[in-house]
């Protein structure tokens, strides 16, 4: 048995992944808790997953937590340097709080979620042996032709491209100023060589991502240590049916944009008008972003159905369409089940994956800007079209082994002591 930490970004699509490859490593044996700060405890939906509360001192339960999610701010170049700001707050706070808790619990190895230095920096502080996972996109930076993950960027070669990658990357940098000086003073601190950014946290035995080489850009230059294997994901009973009663002779559009942004009820407008021009049938998840009346609203200016939570497997299962801010698990979701996807991003990695789903065949990129009859001849355009790429993405992850193939990366990866031992004293 291998006693093993998660180390993550404190968000629904960073810890459900991350919650599915636990269980995966309980089912075989192996024990597994998710260290943060107390208020975290709630994105966890398995009993047998265990959890340990770092920094109560800090910010005891109920009161608001700059771990957790806040109303989104990532608008402006301001708004992004203070989610990082914040971002930073988390990295010293685990960076000095997690060396006791692992000592405490007797942790063997750490899995650490890209997105989180302090996993990788305590893991090397302390001579663990840890894996980095990609909830997100990879932020590898192994190949200048690559646009960082946060770029919208679609992917080309010339060098007029290189140039305007390499100008977005340096502004990109200013505004994670916060976090990349709070990496460098934990790297001082803990006696680490250094370094600053995320890049630089990586595990050298495994670096694990959800992503499928069909889907990304071409990146011939990443490390040998580095695997893509699909979304880390669940299979769900396949017999769930859907609650709605649909009318066939109609398209059924499903849009959502996730918990960080489930109250963007303009946007959500524009996609219930839209559908509407179409005579589409639209449900709208917003995932308790959104008040009774302003799901009323929705169903006036066109929305067929308004949920908070839905099981969005089974949703994608019938739709003709998702319509999505672009987060990594929901657009791999839609993949599997062979919907084509109409991307509309955000924030943080959503417009690199936005540009991936353009890229790979899998549907539309397009701005959250667009007027209800700009997103309408997108939806017409998704809806008339055949999308043989999605296919072939869909066949690509089902190969991959996902959730298995990972848990099977990390016990080749991460000694068993307790089997060495047995094998020493043998």
């Amino acid at each position: 048995m291998i006693r093993f930490a998660i180390i993550a970004q404190p968000l629904s699509s960073h810890f459900q992944p991350l919650e599915n490859l636990a269980i995966e490593l309980i089912e075989r044996g192996h024990s597994v808790t998710f260290f943060h700060q107390p208020d975290a405890r709630r994105l966890l939906h398995f009993e047998r997953i265990k959890f340990h509360a770092v920094g109560q001192q800090r910010l005891p339960t109920g009161k608001r937590s700059k771990s957790l999610p806040l109303p989104p701010y990532f608008d402006t170049l301001l708004g992004q340097w203070r989610s990082y700001a914040d971002m930073a707050q988390v990295t010293q706070m685990l960076c000095e709080e997690l060396p006791a808790a692992l000592r405490e619990d007797r942790i063997d190895a750490l899995i650490c979620d890209q997105m989180e230095a302090a996993g990788g920096l305590i893991a090397e502080s302390l001579q663990l042996p840890f894996v980095s996972i990609a909830c997100a996109l990879p932020v590898n930076r192994e190949d200048a032709t690559v646009p960082l993950a946060v770029l919208p960027y679609r992917y080309e070669r010339g060098s007029e491209a290189l140039k305007r990658y390499a100008r977005a990357e340096r502004l990109h940098d200013w505004v994670i100023k916060p976090l990349r000086k709070a990496i460098a003073r934990q790297c001082v601190a803990l006696g680490l060589p250094a370094r600053e950014g995320l890049h630089q946290c990586l595990s050298p035995l495994a670096q694990i991502s959800q992503t499928v080489l069909e889907f990304d850009f071409p990146r011939p230059n990443l490390p040998p240590c580095f695997h893509e294997v699909g979304p880390l994901r669940r299979i769900v009973d396949e017999a769930n049916h859907l609650p709605y009663t649909l009318d066939n002779s109609r398209p059924f559009i499903v849009a959502t944009l996730g918990r960080l942004h489930g109250h963007r009820i303009t946007l959500f407008k524009r996609i219930a008008q839209a559908c509407k021009l179409l005579n589409a049938q639209l449900l709208v998840m917003h995932c308790g972003g959104l008040t009774h009346r302003q799901s009323d609203q929705l169903l006036r200016h066109g929305a067929t159905w308004v949920t908070d939570f839905a099981d969005q497997h089974m949703l994608l299962q019938y739709a003709d369409v998702l319509v999505t801010h672009g987060d990594l698990d929901i657009v791999l979701e839609a993949i599997v089940a062979e919907t084509p996807i109409l991307a509309l991003p955000i924030a943080a990695d959503q417009p690199g994956v936005a540009a991936r789903v353009a890229y790979s065949g899998s549907g539309v990129h397009a701005s959250r800007h667009s007027s209800s009859r700009e997103l309408a001849e997108h939806l017409r355009h998704l809806l008339e079209n055949q999308w043989p790429d999605l296919e072939q993405l869909a066949d690509a992850i089902h190969l991959m082994g996902g959730t298995q193939r990972a848990a099977d990366i990390i016990e080749a990866v991460i000694p068993d002591r307790f089997k060495l031992r047995l094998v020493g004293s043998g």
